[in-house]
């Protein structure tokens, strides 16, 4: 295989990035058109991304129970409870993955939003409608980084039982016998807790994206 030098790389991902910014630009302008704007498309993408995290605690809790299960058979088809199990971890993996999107997908467009609402700014003529609208704009950033902060938290929180997951359902795959069940039954308990803490994180970023939300629809 021809391996792409880290020049090139570089250049390949700086171009990327550019129609990536660039569609995103077309995006929001198309959107503005239509009477959508920016402030609008991040309370929709906020909310996504709250229902993603939503999705992922049922799901990770989901591969929870199936991992009890599998350390709990007493006999049975050991390889039907590694396809099951298998399926949780790629389920699992696959809502990471969705929540990891819909958090980029925010970034995106605050980061828009925050840029275009600095510019106007000097648009302004009366100084004290300028300054309301600066306290507004700050108020607004500081209430979104709280946000980000707990969603990004959360994220984090996920991978340690995704690792743990993958860890034992290899471990499972090439020891399909009541050894490794015995195995994986010392594992439940710490896996356990990473999917509590990972919960409560969840939760707490899900408080902060409905009252980012209210907050914004607020003004």
């Amino acid at each position: 295989m021809t391996k792409v030098r880290p020049a090139l790389q570089a250049l390949l991902l700086a171009g990327a990035v550019t129609l990536f910014t660039g569609c995103q630009g077309a995006y929001y302008s198309a959107m503005e058109q239509v009477g959508v704007h920016k402030r609008e498309i991040l309370v929709n993408r906020v909310d996504s991304a709250k229902t993603s995290q939503q999705q992922a605690q049922e799901q990770f809790s989901s591969a929870l129970e199936q991992y009890r299960a599998v350390v709990s058979v007493n006999g049975g088809e050991l390889e039907t409870l590694y396809d099951r199990l298998n399926g949780e971890y790629e389920d699992s993996e696959a809502a990471a993955a969705r929540v990891h999107e819909r958090i980029a997908s925010v970034e995106s467009v605050a980061e828009a939003l925050f840029d275009e609402w600095e510019d106007e700014l000097e648009q302004y003529t009366n100084s004290n409608l300028r300054r309301q609208s600066e306290r507004q704009l700050n108020d607004t950033r500081s209430r979104y980084q709280s946000l980000i902060r707990a969603m990004k938290r959360a994220e984090q929180r996920m991978q340690p039982v995704l690792s743990a997951l993958q860890d034992n359902v290899l471990y499972l795959k090439h020891n399909l016998n009541a050894r490794a069940i015995g195995a994986l039954k010392g594992e439940l308990e710490g896996i356990r807790q990473d999917v509590d803490l990972m919960i409560r994180e969840m939760n707490t970023a899900i408080q902060e994206s409905d009252r980012f939300i209210a907050g914004m629809k607020q003004g």
